[in-house]
């Protein structure tokens, strides 16, 4: 049997059976397939029209802004002149871009008949009765100038500054090596690749309007017809919801939510409110009817994980969204909220970072039944947000992904078009049911078409791997819904069965085919139950995103599928952005395969990931982007980057927008081979720039399970991210080693993964750790979860137990020794222009909004009005308090106790002082520690001078008391000297010392006093 590795060890090669399946791998949270080079067979890429043509395109030479003038004058006594003067001739400005090299982008200068030229021409020509010229500033001007003039008129006209980026540079950054380019690196060399068209949507089938309407009519023509079985963790079936039964009890949690909820005398809920379900991964039955009691009452869900403790990896972002989504109530089941973390009080815990919520508990007591006059809205597919699914970024933040309604109709019809389902089929679920594939083709499409669900949960999957290949052949399951992981797991612990069959599937969707690690796992899996019925066109690959939803899948040939394809690719290449096929002998090879052609409806373009949208060669790897009807339509509530993600706009390279209609990225790195089907090589938050290179960190995974594979790593769990050091990505691999593993073992294993990497990758490995098994955070469905492994990793509480830093090997870009530099740099540049008194950049905030008279916090815009407010709404509220060196409160000051010293010294000032109106206050009293002032202590003391001051509207200035000397010779700088010219008047404010008379005696006769002067 082939290895369950896409590599071959390179060390020692063993049987299948001393392998632990896997519970992970890397960024996918619940992947642990391994992959390996099986015996395939290379496809020529270049027979395809998209892959073929590896044109050769000269490089581009580096453009730059010229300009140019010519005169020429001609006169004659009384004559006219025999040639009018032109302008100067057009400044061209040749937009070179020249992208970073990755496994998206070539590293090659485009050439300028591929990028627009921008021209600004100032030259007109007037006849030839005169010269016209143009002056800097626009005035036309009928003269015979000379050639010098005009030149120095061009001149004045050239920008006196350069770009604004230039005077912002990271002063760091010059010091830093700058890597240069392989000359050797490879370009892609294809012509620019066209847009992809899916096969249009059916004519003629008698859709459903809405996908509620589809749920209405089965539930009351087909009440008995089973939709979903749910299995315990025997295997056995323990309930079978039927379409009307979903139809009634969808009905009562609707009715319930927005007429039995209330809050201070009113509704709880209103139409277009966001709603948490909380159900675990055993309870589909709960689920289907939370999610369409909510879609029935124009309730908004939010499908989410359960919290089993207060500090489950990934919660407080999840809190965060839930906050943002303004979600207020949490929907459950009894069984659920009694394994919740439980607060004193006997109430649902409040976990890390959530919004307050109410729990409510959809058991069918908790219900209530509707009037039968009572009807849901009306739900027409239309533009309002459907649902709510997270999604958890490469940094560790979670977002929320809107489907519209319109959106959910649509994948519902592409899906069922593309898959061919058809009424009364059964489908068997392995996948979370919550989102991504489970939820679209077990939850949704299955309704729209009255199938038969069958959802596996995943903790009989752990106890018994072989359940879902059981199901299919106990419930004859026309199609199953799987992961590369389970295909393996079955594959471990089919020894023995012999009483299965597989010839009823007529698809097996593999959701992570787009995964390179599949490819392995499809394989071993068709040539193990090729025997037991299972047909070669039935594994059906799909590649998804949680922005895209279902971006490719591919199909059968009796749905008109083309045969499935097979690429060998340089990794060497890839780290380029460039496609170049090789042999599978090499252990430096990727081997994929394809997805299928893309969904119906949808336009597919490759497109670059850096800067300018521009459409991919066709030996250039870049990041897939669809156009259809039945993406997401947007992050909830962040229009910044949903602009960037879901309206993007692929331009050619002469700047022409390919189409009228937005893009979505879907994240999915890839390109378009033979017979327009879709390759996907890797995901863009998997993606490390190490260098000039970049790498996946899905291939560094397989490569180090390919050494010594399952032997040393407890149940195959690596994950693999990056860190930044010297404005560069480093790599990091964190894995879990098995119990029994010696730390003579360990370090081994760690030298012959370093080893491996830099052979197959050429890149080094920055830090790699090994921690005790199960102690890594773990994702929902058991998995690694990568972004909270990376925090601990920069918060130094991973706690490994053997460590080897290979600095050396992958920093190579160390700072170059200091040098004087010979002209002048970028800072010196911005120093000038701003004792220049020049603005180089601007920023502003927003307007401020109108005041408005309710308002009572807004309408004091001077401080003594406001304290004067707080005193009479807040008397007694602390505004400062002070602290001694043992950090005890020594004195405290309330709204009401300020405002009143604030009276008393304004008084003092009007009266003993007798101030105007802009006088002077120099308020002097000693930092830190207190002294027993009148005022109470320094900070309050000063305080209420400074409000004093500003209700006598004199001006106050602070001056340190440190700074005047008992008998002084000079004046310190801090000290101000009195000019009369200057000050009309100067007052001393100052806290009472233990001597007032003597202190306020000395400071009067102090030289550096002026003359004059009253002390209060």
């Amino acid at each position: 049997m082939p290895m369950p590795s896409k590599r071959r060890s390179v060390l020692v090669h063993s049987s299948v059976e001393t392998y632990t399946p896997p519970d992970t791998s890397s960024a996918s949270e619940d992947e642990g397939s391994l992959r390996r080079p099986g015996r395939l067979t290379s496809t020529a890429l270049q027979s395809h029209s998209n892959t073929e043509p590896w044109l050769e395109l000269g490089r581009a030479t580096q453009g730059s802004s010229t300009s140019s003038s010519a005169s020429s004058v001609s006169s004659h006594p009384g004559g006219r002149p025999a040639a009018a003067l032109t302008g100067p001739a057009a400044h061209a400005h040749i937009d070179v871009r020249s992208a970073p090299p990755d496994v998206t982008t070539g590293l090659v200068e485009l050439s300028h008949c591929g990028r627009p030229q921008l021209a600004a021409v100032r030259g007109v020509t007037r006849g030839d009765s005169g010269s016209v010229l143009e002056t800097a500033g626009g005035v036309p001007v009928n003269s015979r100038v000379s050639s010098k003039i005009q030149q120095l008129l061009n001149t004045l006209k050239r920008p006196k500054r350069p770009p604004l980026k230039e005077f912002f540079v990271d002063d760091f950054e010059e010091l830093l090596e700058v890597q240069q380019p392989d000359p050797n690196q490879p370009k892609p060399e294809g012509s620019q690749m066209v847009v992809l068209k899916g096969e249009p949507l059916a004519v003629g089938v008698p859709w459903p309007p809405s996908l509620l309407a589809a749920l209405q009519r089965w539930g009351t023509t087909q009440p008995k017809a089973p939709c979903l079985t749910a299995l315990d963790t025997a295997g056995k079936a323990i309930y079978t919801l039927t379409y009307g039964k979903l139809w009634s009890r969808s009905l009562k949690l609707a009715y319930t939510l927005l007429n039995k909820l209330t809050s201070k005398n009113e509704p709880l809920l209103k139409p277009g409110d966001r709603v948490a379900l909380v159900f675990p991964n055993s309870d589909p039955v709960m689920f289907m009817v939370a999610f369409y009691g909510c879609l029935l009452a124009d309730l908004v869900p939010v499908p989410i994980e359960v919290p089993l403790t207060r500090k489950d990896a990934g919660s407080q972002q999840v809190g965060f969204l839930l906050g943002s989504c303004g979600v207020a109530l949490a929907l459950t089941t009894d069984a659920c909220q009694k394994g919740l973390p439980k607060a004193q009080t006997g109430e649902v815990a409040t976990f890390k970072g959530w919004p307050p919520l109410s729990w409510l508990v959809i058991d069918g007591k908790h219900l209530t039944k509707p009037p039968r006059d009572w009807h849901p809205q009306a739900q027409d597919a239309g533009t309002g947000t459907a649902y709510i699914e997270y999604k958890t970024s490469k940094e560790g933040s979670t977002v929320g992904v809107t489907v519209s309604h319109a959106s959910l109709l649509a994948q519902c019809r592409a899906l069922t078009q593309a898959c061919g389902y058809s009424e009364a089929e059964t489908l068997t679920n392995v996948l979370d049911f919550k989102r991504d594939a489970g939820l679209w083709h077990g939850v949704l499409t299955s309704v729209m078409n009255r199938m038969h669900v069958v959802s596996i949960p995943y903790a009989l999957m752990k106890a018994n791997p072989l359940s879902w290949i059981q199901k299919v052949c106990s419930y004859k399951a026309r199609a199953a819904l799987v992961k590369s992981r389970d295909m393996h797991w079955s594959l471990l612990a089919q020894r023995g069965q012999r009483d299965v069959s597989l010839s009823s599937l007529r698809m097996l969707i593999v959701a992570d085919g787009a995964n390179p690690w599949s490819i392995s796992s499809c394989d071993a899996f068709l040539n193990v139950f090729q025997s037991r019925g299972l047909r070669p066109e039935v594994i059906c690959p799909c590649a998804s995103s949680p922005e895209a939803l279902t971006v490719a899948i591919r199909r059968p040939p009796d749905l008109g599928g083309p045969p499935p394809r097979k690429a060998v690719l340089s990794m060497n290449g890839l780290s380029f952005g460039v496609i170049r096929v090789d042999t599978e002998e090499k252990l430096s090879v990727l081997t994929v395969q394809d997805v299928g052609q893309v969904l119906p409806g949808a336009d597919v373009c490759v497109v670059k990931v850096d800067g300018t949208p521009y459409l991919c060669k066709t030996d250039e790897v870049g990041e897939i982007c669809i156009s259809s009807s039945t993406t997401g339509t947007a992050y909830y509530g962040l229009l910044g980057i949903t602009k960037s993600v879901f309206e993007t706009v692929p331009v050619t390279a002469g700047g022409v927008p390919v189409s009228d209609r937005p893009f979505t990225r879907t994240g999915l790195l890839g390109f378009i081979g033979p017979d327009n089907l879709v390759f996907v090589v890797g995901k863009l938050d998997g993606l490390m720039v190490v260098g000039v290179r970049r790498h996946n960190a899905d291939d560094l995974v397989a490569t180090a399970l390919a050494v010594e594979p399952m032997k040393f790593v407890y149940r195959g769990r690596i994950a693999v991210f990056s860190v930044t050091v010297l404005h560069d990505d480093r790599i990091v691999l964190v894995a879990e080693q098995r119990p029994d593993a010696s730390e003579e073992d360990s370090f081994q294993w760690m030298s012959r993964v370093l080893q491996a990497v830099d052979s197959i990758h050429q890149v080094g490995v920055y830090c790699l750790a090994l921690v005790p098994a199960n102690t890594l955070p773990k994702a929902p469905l058991g998995g690694i979860h990568i972004s909270e492994t990376k925090q601990r990793f920069l918060e130094g509480t991973l706690h490994p137990c053997n460590v080897l830093m290979c600095p050396h090997t992958c920093v190579t870009n160390l700072p170059k020794p200091r040098q004087k530099q010979p002209e002048v740099g970028p800072a010196s540049m911005i120093v000038g222009n701003l004792v220049a008194g020049k603005r180089i950049a601007q920023a502003s905030g927003r307007e401020l909004a109108h005041l408005e008279d309710s308002d009572q916090a807004r309408k004091f815009l001077f401080l003594p009005d406001v304290l004067q407010w707080r005193a009479h709404t807040t008397p007694d509220h602390p505004l400062f308090l002070l602290l001694n060196a043992k950090g005890t409160v020594t004195s405290t000051a309330t709204c009401v106790q300020l405002h009143k010293r604030a009276e008393r010294v304004a008084a003092a000032l009007m009266e003993k002082a007798r101030l105007s109106i802009g006088d002077h206050v120099a308020l002097v009293y000693p930092p830190g520690k207190h002294t027993e002032a009148s005022l109470g202590s320094v900070l309050t003391g000063t305080l209420c001078s400074y409000k004093a001051d500003t209700r006598s509207f004199a001006v106050g200035f602070f001056i340190k008391a440190q700074v005047i000397p008992r008998s002084g010779t000079g004046a310190p700088s801090g000290w101000l000297h009195g000019d009369q010219s200057a000050v009309t008047r100067h007052v001393r404010l100052a806290s009472c010392p233990s001597q007032p008379r003597s202190r306020a005696s000395h400071l009067s006769q102090s030289p550096l006093c002026p003359q004059n002067k009253t002390w209060v």
